[in-house]
């Protein structure tokens, strides 16, 4: 039996979910995870060798991914482990070690004791991997370069990757070998739309973003979108290009939200592909210095996990250099004409800043069933809304009444 109707990471679309701007306003760390990644300093040298101070180490989580229902959620991290936590409960269940290969991209499928994962070392194969016995179940090989985007059809066992070999392969749980492989000239970021009948390719060289249809990948693309924000002539000249690190389609199909490196994220109408919103406020993961114009890095390196719709579409979540988590509220949009689609686009700050971890936020996701978001950096943090107002870790189960099925 097919999944239910779902969000472009493969999470079902909830009818009961009402989230509104207090519940947003009022979000606040439920459960934090201090030890979430491993960062035990460096051992000391040897018994006869020059003794130095133990090293340092940051590590992070790279990804989180929920399961259907919400009921669990994995977490990858940079010490190569993945963990299991229970949302309900607000627990640990397990810890996975990955050291040969590495991981990211943890992706669940639309069986909750199963996830896909890429690797960080070792080789570019993709792994799918039961939690249920630490298993390996198959290896997708063909990739020759890093995977940096992966996602599941929210409809079937298919799933699709975008590597640094400047392919995007498409591939089915049930089989090692790909049915079919596209060759861009850069590395592609990828997303399926909520029905899967659609996905999306973007190519960040030439700031274009490529529509095709599932059943006729191989023709050519039905849309080609061209990113252009007028407003960034006014920040320096020539213009900065767009670098795209993540993308995903609203749960109603009607908008393409496309995460990017600098400081703003932008909302594209899904049909036609005119940039519709400029969600700024943000400072941007790839920034490397406080100048101005900032330095940008062009490639897909922290960023890409930190930007995500709510399971409803009202509103876009997005973490920040700085390690606040940003909301913006974009029940207001509306579609434009022929002649307003040359304008630029609406530009929307925040509605919503929450402090969140120290260092940048680097993944952020809202649980697809339950009033519940999730935050990870250097730690790892549980939100739920607290109707007291007081941002206070009780260190205590997850109350299930916080919820919202």
């Amino acid at each position: 039996m097919a999944p239910n109707p779902s969000t472009s990471n493969g999470n079902p679309t909830p009818a009961t979910l009402a989230l509104n701007n207090q519940i947003m306003g009022k979000l606040k760390p439920a459960k934090l995870f201090k030890a979430a990644v491993d960062n035990t300093p460096s051992p000391p040298a040897p018994s006869g060798q020059t003794q130095r101070p133990p090293t340092p180490i940051s590590r992070s989580i790279t990804g989180i991914t929920f399961d259907d229902r919400g009921d669990t959620v994995v977490t990858a991290s940079e010490d190569e482990t993945f963990r299991l936590y229970s949302c309900k409960t607000g627990k640990l269940i397990k810890t996975f070690y990955s050291k040969k290969y590495g991981v990211d991209l943890p992706r669940f499928t639309h069986k909750n004791s199963a996830i896909i994962h890429a690797s960080t070392k070792e080789d570019d194969t993709l792994r799918y991997h039961s939690l249920h016995d630490n298993k390996y179940l198959q290896y997708f090989r063909g990739h020759k370069g890093k995977v940096v985007s992966l996602e599941v059809s929210p409809i079937d066992d298919g799933f699709m990757s975008g590597s640094l070999d400047k392919t995007v392969r498409l591939w089915d749980l049930r089989s090692p070998t790909c049915r079919g492989v596209l060759s861009l000239p850069c590395p592609p970021i990828v997303a399926y739309d909520s029905t899967g009948m659609v996905f999306a390719v973007a190519v960040g060289v030439f700031s274009k973003i490529l529509l095709y249809d599932q059943a006729n990948f191989d023709k050519a693309p039905f849309l080609s979108i061209d990113l252009d924000d007028v407003t960034l002539a006014l920040i320096s000249y020539p213009p900065r290009p767009i670098f795209v690190t993540s993308m995903s389609f609203s749960s109603d199909g009607k908008y393409l939200l496309v995460g990017c490196s600098g400081g703003a994220h932008y909302i594209l109408d899904a049909f036609e592909g005119y940039m519709m919103a400029k969600l700024e406020g943000h400072t941007g993961l790839e920034r490397k210095n406080m100048t101005v114009p900032p330095l940008i890095e062009p490639s897909k390196g922290i960023s890409g996990e930190e930007v995500s719709w709510t399971p409803d579409s009202k509103y876009v979540l997005s973490g920040s250099l700085d390690g606040r988590v940003f909301i913006w509220d974009i029940q207001g949009l509306q579609p434009r004409s022929e002649h307003e689609r040359k304008y630029p686009p609406s530009r929307i700050q925040p509605t919503v800043v929450l402090d969140g971890h120290p260092g940048p936020s680097r993944c952020v996701k809202f649980n697809p069933r339950f009033a519940m978001m999730c935050t990870a950096g250097t730690e790892l943090a549980f939100w739920l809304p607290d109707p007291s107002g007081d941002a206070e870790d009780t260190g205590k189960d997850l109350p299930k009444k916080k919820g919202v099925a």
